[in-house]
């Protein structure tokens, strides 16, 4: 009867606030005059007025100019630098300016909102603490330091006790907890911000849309999962006052401290299952690495991989094109991708830590453009390739071919696989690249391998270029820095966390090994970039066959293609690959592969 008598209260609750916030304020627009959006500013509050005053959204005095532009902020505006509070403050001021003019402020839900609405306060700043410290009495401390050391096991030395107590909750600590509360003010504000809008045919949302966001919808996700959200910081709260828990446990730590408060419960006490509730609400799809507050797949997947996928959720939502922030561009610009429908900008604008500056993206008509907080305006940038980390003095693909063609080789050694390892160097740049030797007369597959990758847009093959090494003629294939195999992936058990869904990168390397005949994929032909754990393909020596079908270990695995490899597929005709290809794969191998080409797409 209990778990009942919660159930019912949570849904009298939903009925109760879902309708009133839907009607409030809806989640698709097509009536703004223009649309200003920024994303990811973790506490750069001064670049984020500078933005807003470059895209000429806000006056001198920080007051709404925008008329009838809506102005989007794609989530994050906490955590990591000093001036989160003064941010939402001066949203929270717009928002009802704007509404007047015939605008509107969206501010979205991104992770590190979700973070501190539920505890997980890992990066929140000093700065931000201090913000609230007066608002915390000296006695609001002590009586929290008594509760908490009331909880704890021993404490030897009370003085020594109470001075980590003071360094782990530094003054502010309490009043920011309350502040962010089901009822306190920004815990209020932030819980009433949808995760996903749609303004004027494009959609707006902070990691990325997942396959998660095409089951629920554009509905689903700002009512179910956003629900998830509401409701566990509002149980939460009531926890807290219930003598459960205390403002001083993470995120991390509930789950073990409520299943030792309840362990002496009657199973029928509502506090069992309420406290059962708040651990289910903690593993919503809300807060999943596919959730759209953490999806980096938009960004991180290939074309081949991501492309079809993101835009089948992107045109379900009655959108044209997707906006996002949450990955920081490589090069601290805005960036796009499938020509143009998918728009990154998230340009690192707290500088002090991610070395960026504010952008926003400015959309009017049909016109993209981008402007800076120093007033800089430009489109877009295409998304570069970049299959593993890049050496320190590398910007691009075309400047680490340059690296490896014409570098200095000033180191060549053998690995534990027995392949040649040689390092090449300029006098501003150095890499370390496997060597291969020309397997015969035009004919240097990690070469053909890499250019085949780029025709494909498989981005996964690093940069080879063709290159001789002492006397003997071959290639230089690029050795991304920290690079781990497959077999010591596997046995650490890492790679939950890759930007690109590992189980979706794998699907991609069978089409690929298919279409070239590959025999010799191995785990130590596997490679990851740890940083994002992308995965990178070496070692072509035993592919380019001029054999039809299947390699053995391919012959039992399931493969469909996407329409966009038919796309690609269909783009390698035979005047193409006789150009892209002249002297590094001979004629055979090339028709080879383009009678693969051939069984794959009638039989996949």
């Amino acid at each position: 009867m209990a778990v009942m008598r919660i159930r019912l209260q949570r849904l009298a609750w939903l009925l109760l606030v879902l309708p009133l916030a839907t009607l409030a304020s809806e989640w698709s627009f097509d009536d703004a005059e223009r649309v200003v959006a920024l994303s990811d500013i973790h506490g750069a509050y001064d670049a984020m007025v500078r933005t807003l005053q470059q895209t000429a959204v806000i006056d001198e005095s920080g007051d709404w100019i925008g008329g009838g532009t809506h102005v989007v902020i794609v989530g994050d505006l906490l955590d990591r630098g000093p001036d989160s509070r003064s941010a939402m403050d001066h949203l929270m001021r717009l928002e009802p300016q704007a509404e007047a003019a015939g605008g509107k402020v969206h501010v979205l839900v991104g992770n590190h909102e979700a973070m501190n609405l539920m505890g997980d306060l890992r990066y929140v700043s000093k700065q931000e603490y201090a913000a609230f410290a007066g608002e915390e009495t000296e006695a609001e401390r002590d009586e929290w330091f008594r509760r908490y050391a009331e909880r704890a096991d021993e404490v030897a030395d009370l003085e020594q006790f109470r001075a980590r107590f003071d360094e782990r909750f530094p003054p502010g600590y309490f009043a920011h907890r309350q502040a962010f509360s089901f009822s306190g003010e920004y815990g209020k504000w932030l819980l009433e911000k949808p995760v996903l809008v749609v303004v004027n045919k494009t959609a707006f949302v902070h990691g990325g849309l997942s396959p998660v966001v095409g089951d629920l919808g554009l509905d689903g996700v700002n009512g179910t999962l956003h629900a998830d959200l509401v409701e566990y910081v509002r149980l939460h709260e009531e926890l807290v006052e219930d003598g459960a828990l205390l403002p001083t446990d993470t995120q991390f730590e509930v789950e073990s401290i409520l299943k030792k408060f309840t362990t002496d419960l009657d199973p029928s006490d509502p506090l069992v299952a309420k406290a059962a509730r708040l651990l289910e609400l903690d593993r919503s799809p809300l807060h999943d690495g596919d959730g759209p507050l953490w999806y980096r797949g938009n960004v991180g997947c290939s074309r081949l991989i991501e492309e079809d996928r993101m835009l089948d959720i992107v045109e379900s939502i009655g959108a044209e094109r997707l906006v996002i922030g949450h990955t920081p561009t490589p090069n601290r610009r805005v960036l796009e991708r499938f020509d143009g429908r998918l728009i990154e900008v998230d340009t690192g604008m707290l500088a002090s830590y991610y070395d960026g500056r504010g952008h926003a993206v400015v959309l009017e008509g049909d016109s993209v453009r981008v402007v800076s907080e120093s007033g800089a305006a430009e489109g877009p940038l295409e998304h570069p390739r970049r299959v593993g980390m890049r050496p320190d003095g590398i910007d691009s693909r075309e400047s680490l071919e340059r690296l490896l063609a014409e570098g200095q080789i000033v180191d060549e050694k053998e690995d534990e696989s027995g392949r040649t390892v040689v390092t090449v160097s300029t006098s501003n740049a150095k890499a370390d690249a496997f060597f291969v030797k020309r397997r015969g007369r035009d004919f240097y597959p990690d070469v053909a391998a890499y250019k085949l990758d780029q025709l494909l847009e498989l981005e996964m093959v690093p940069v080879a270029v063709s290159r001789r090494v002492g006397r003997a003629d071959g290639s230089l294939m690029y050795l991304a820095p920290n690079s781990v195999d497959e077999a010591a992936r596997s046995e650490a058990g890492r790679g939950g966390s890759a930007t690109c869904p590992i189980q979706d990168q794998w699907p991609a390397m069978y089409a690929f090994d298919i279409l070239i005949y590959n025999e010799g994929r191995s785990t130590n032909r596997m490679l990851y970039s740890p940083d994002i754990w992308q995965l990178m393909l070496v070692g072509h020596e035993q592919a380019f066959s001029t054999r039809s079908g299947r390699p053995r270990y391919l012959e039992p695995i399931v493969i469909e293609l996407t329409p966009a490899w038919r796309r690609a597929l269909g783009r390698l005709t035979p005047e193409l690959l006789e150009t892209e290809f002249d002297g590094i794969l001979d004629e055979r191998r090339q028709k080879a592969l383009l009678e693969r080409r051939d069984e794959m797409l009638e039989s996949m």
